[in-house]
């Protein structure tokens, strides 16, 4: 049986990690114990992260969504990116909130709805309003590709 590799000496031994010590040095874990745990257990809201915030907010608004266009929005994908690509579209005026891509069945793509995370954050102050926006930016996206007013596809659509 082989002999384990010599520790390193000059400080605070914990278990396989050799911590030196430095005189004077302050460390956030004095005892040598590492961290605890998370600051918050992982049921708690603020937990989560903004992006899967975001990502919740979307999946929530496409299933609503997809109940009531079941047919129609069948093989469409969803998709959220930080920010849009530097090269705007010609029509575009402005930093898009979000876009529609149609198919191109040559290339073996199906329609895709993409949103900006960044972009539609930046314009809201608190969840509420980020799902509000959330929800006007994909039913925009999907009565572009319905070929329908945002009002038909879905009647709670303010556009404001």
């Amino acid at each position: 049986m082989a002999s384990p590799a010599p520790r390193p000496t000059g400080g605070t031994d914990v278990g396989d990690l050799a911590i030196p010590s430095r005189r004077g040095a302050r460390r956030r874990d004095r005892r040598g114990r590492g961290v605890r745990g998370p600051l918050l257990p992982p049921g708690m809201p603020a937990a989560r992260s903004r992006a899967e915030r975001f990502d919740d907010a979307v999946l929530e608004v496409v299933e609503a969504l997809e109940r009531r266009w079941e047919q129609q929005l069948r093989g469409v994908e969803y998709a959220v990116e930080d920010v849009p690509p530097s090269d705007p579209s010609p029509w575009e005026h402005g930093v898009p909130l979000g876009r529609y891509f149609a198919a191109d069945p040559v290339a073996g793509l199906t329609h895709r709805i993409v949103l900006y995370r960044r972009v539609v954050e930046e314009r809201v102050d608190d969840p509420e309003m980020l799902r509000s926006l959330v929800r006007e930016v994909i039913v925009e996206q999907v009565a572009q590709l319905l070929n329908r007013r945002p009002e038909e596809v879905d009647p709670g659509y303010r556009g404001d």
